[in-house]
């Protein structure tokens, strides 16, 4: 009797080994798994950045005032009035 309780002992125990085994290859795939889409998101997120500094430099060369300038005048012909169409009103 006292045999067939150490085999079952052992039994267990290798059991329970094994699966400690698999339990920790699939925790290190998963791990492995995750920094890869960690790795993959800082890319991602460090992209996005270079696009948002393009963006600001892009949104201040546009709303300089020679720009707007440059703009009215060729593309909307737009200019100063001359002297005579110039009318002040008074209070």
């Amino acid at each position: 009797m006292n045999l067939t309780l150490s085999r079952s002992v052992v039994t267990l125990l290798g059991l329970a080994t094994f699966l400690s085994a698999i339990a920790l290859i699939d925790a290190r795939h998963q791990n492995r798994v995750l920094f890869e889409q960690l790795d993959q998101l800082h890319q991602e997120r460090d992209q996005l950045n270079v696009d948002w500094g393009r963006l600001l430099l892009e949104q201040s060369t546009w709303s300089t005032h020679a720009y707007i300038e440059q703009s009215a005048t060729q593309k909307l012909d737009m200019g100063l009035p001359a002297n005579a169409e110039i009318v002040v009103v008074k209070p």
